[in-house]
């Protein structure tokens, strides 16, 4: 059985890799000897994450890409192919949120600006949606593969403010649920799709929302995550690599279609 969540020699391609997240994952599967290629926009944060994980002997590459444009999203996969050998896993996760995007005081909704929210909703939704089909073609043609999804606990229960993001974020979940069923009974049983969604995690999208940005204090939307959390406290990074490791390794072969909460308790808690 504990061979079953080995992923060494696994090839792995993660949008968003250089991210607060994802880049945690790259560094874990890294480390546990899969080949990781850290596709992100920011070509700089890539490259400085890969030297990072080489400099500890593992391998990495790094990728420029933009989850919006098709020709470049293929030219990555090619690129990926090529140097790796194979891609076995793709992870989505290029995502996140805008602050414009975002109701308050002083945006209430009837004014969010209709560019932003078509901004937060692409990147999220379509930012899935494109490279799935582009690795999904290939993974196609193997008769085997796994696309592993980031959605979120919006996906659950909207969070008030960010109607973009959760409008976006659940329709990651359905589109998972969706692409497993598809690529099984169309192409192959050995193609896996499934979903983390984590709970509240620390990044640069959300600390405006959680912490005061002057003394670091939580916010009263901060008091009100960690008092509806059972676990009393935000997420670490790393706290999402083991159910990760799970879900592209063959200790999930038959798991397909689901999205995994990795959140403290927050969505099982009622409250009371």
């Amino acid at each position: 059985m504990a061979d079953w969540f080995d992923v060494k020699g696994k090839c792995v391609v993660i949008t968003g890799g250089a991210g607060i997240l994802c880049g945690a994952i790259a560094e874990d599967l890294a480390a546990a000897g899969a080949k990781v290629c850290i596709a992100d926009y920011d070509e700089i944060r890539a490259k400085e994450l890969a030297q990072t994980i080489e400099s500890k002997g593992h391998f990495a590459m790094p990728l420029r890409i933009n989850v919006l444009d098709k020709k470049e999203i293929q030219e990555a996969f090619s690129c990926a192919r090529e140097t790796m050998g194979r891609v076995d896993v793709l992870i989505n996760g290029a995502g996140g949120n805008k602050k414009e995007a975002t109701t308050s005081e002083q945006m209430p909704f009837f004014d969010l600006p209709e560019e932003a929210l078509r901004s937060v909703f692409e990147l999220n939704f379509m930012g899935t949606f494109l490279p799935s089909q582009v690795f999904g073609r290939y993974f196609a043609q193997e008769k085997r593969g796994v696309i592993l999804n980031i959605s979120s606990m919006s996906a659950f229960s909207p969070l008030t403010k960010v109607v973009g993001y959760s409008a976006a974020k659940a329709a990651v979940s359905n589109f998972t649920e969706w692409l497993a069923v598809h690529m099984c009974q169309n192409y192959s049983p050995e193609i896996r799709v499934n979903a983390i969604a984590p709970g509240f995690f620390l990044t640069q999208q959300n600390r405006f929302l959680l912490t005061d940005e002057k003394t670091g204090a939580l916010t009263p939307r901060g008091q009100t995550i960690i008092a509806h959390t059972p676990m009393g406290r935000f997420g670490s990074p790393e706290e999402l690599c083991g159910t990760v490791r799970w879900l592209i390794s063959d200790a999930s072969r038959f798991v397909t279609g689901v999205v995994v909460p990795i959140d403290g308790g927050f969505n099982a808690f009622s409250g009371v």
